[in-house]
């Protein structure tokens, strides 16, 4: 058999040290090159600084333009068997000219996490309202990103607690969803040793790419609801706050005399967070699952979280901290974590059991490279069954085709 020719269409250049997204994106591409597959890496945005070279792991990198025929050259020459998408917005510009140019490759999409889910959430926090399926099921962005998902070939869920969300009130058939969580390394004997003790380690600290409101938000309720609380029962401890794109807003919460230190992006995540006692992460909204939250369990840095921080991550597993929404309890919580050795011991372990059995990369990636080949060798049958798919491409999908296609013409104007 041919070498597959992998074509992925990226909303942002791979920055794995500013977000949970860059690297899922980077366990994919590591995962298509254990098996010898070619991949392209395209994208549309303007590349930072913080961009990760994939030229230097041996994937090709173009530019592409929205809203114009030139894709279309590029994609025929491509001639890709697999195309996947990252995020719904980049199925809804090109999809379907992968549609009409490569009719046979296979159509993923990695939906990185439900946006409309977090997005419905944020509104409705702001509003005081609580979260309801109702105000789901009239989201405007559900409609988009679920019939995203069903034109594709195959989409990509991170948590489970979203693969029983599509499957129970959106009824998506399970034929073209695939649970696939952060693929990641086990936690041997020879890592657990190299981490601090509870007695070299010392700071709360949070971390987080602050072009995610959920981020903001988190921040900013450590800083108003959580952290003078904390204080009271240990006057001399410092949290520390990192991430990629901090914002004025964020910046001015600085202030050494309270022990609450903004410092910015982290060069090296992982020694940030293996030198902290214990991660904080008072979520109100979000989705999918949180890098920061499993970044922490792979360090050995005990957490406390809320009930969205965690949602589909445990899978029944002890949580490596506490789950607390009520953020008198929070605090409480963060303080004896802090200062009981035992119990932060205890969480570490947690913290390995729920690596090691839910997220190991060499079963789930196996699985994983098995779908896309089972899909390949039965697409017309599989495109057949998903009968919502094929009447979305034949007519509502047009819509996004057509706008593509005006706003080409007044490009030229």
């Amino acid at each position: 058999m041919k070498v597959q020719q992998i074509l992925i269409i990226g909303y942002v250049w791979v920055e794995p040290n500013s977000s949970a997204a860059g690297s899922r994106m980077l366990q994919l591409i590591e995962q298509f090159l254990l098996q010898g597959w070619k991949i392209t890496f395209a994208s549309p945005a303007q590349k930072s600084e913080k961009a990760t070279s994939l030229n230097s792991i041996g994937v090709d990198e173009v530019s592409i333009d929205l809203n114009n025929p030139s894709f279309n050259d590029f994609i025929k020459v491509l001639q890709p068997t697999v195309v996947l998408f990252d995020r719904f917005m980049m199925e809804e510009q090109f999809g379907w000219r992968v549609a009409e140019n490569c009719p046979n490759a296979i159509r993923i999409l990695d939906t990185e996490d439900l946006h409309f889910l977090r997005k419905t959430r944020y509104q409705q926090l702001k509003k005081g309202e609580e979260f309801t399926v109702e105000a789901l099921l009239k989201s405007d962005d559900a409609k988009r990103e679920i019939a995203a998902i069903l034109r594709c070939d195959l989409s990509l869920i991170i948590s489970d607690y979203e693969m029983d969300l599509l499957k129970s009130v959106f009824k998506v058939d399970e034929k073209i969803l695939y649970y696939l969580p952060f693929l990641l390394n086990k936690i041997d004997a020879s890592q657990q040793h190299k981490w601090k003790s509870f007695e070299e380690r010392a700071h709360f600290v949070f971390i987080g790419n602050f072009f995610h409101k959920p981020n903001v938000d988190a921040v900013l309720t450590l800083k108003n609801e959580i952290w003078n609380k904390i204080r009271k029962h240990l006057p001399k401890a410092e949290i520390h706050i990192y991430g990629a794109y901090a914002s004025q807003q964020i910046n001015q919460l600085n202030n050494k005399k309270e022990g609450f230190i903004i410092k910015g992006f982290a060069d090296d995540a992982k020694e940030v967070v293996g030198s902290a006692r214990v991660v904080l992460a008072p979520l109100r909204f979000g989705a999918g699952i949180k890098g920061k939250l499993t970044e922490a369990m792979i360090c050995g840095t005990p957490s406390v979280t809320t009930r969205i921080g965690s949602e589909g991550m445990c899978d029944g597993f002890p949580w490596n901290g506490y789950i607390e929404d009520d953020f008198e309890l929070f605090s409480e919580k963060a303080v004896q974590l802090f200062t009981d050795k035992e119990k932060w011991i205890e969480s570490q372990k947690n913290g390995i059991n729920v690596i090691n059995n839910l997220y190991d990369k060499e079963k789930l990636g196996l699985l994983f490279v098995n779908q896309i080949k089972a899909i390949q060798n039965n697409l017309a049958i599989h495109r057949t069954q998903n009968f919502l798919g094929s009447l979305l491409q034949y007519q509502t999908f047009q819509a996004t085709k057509y706008m593509s296609k005006w706003i080409e013409e007044k490009n030229k104007g």
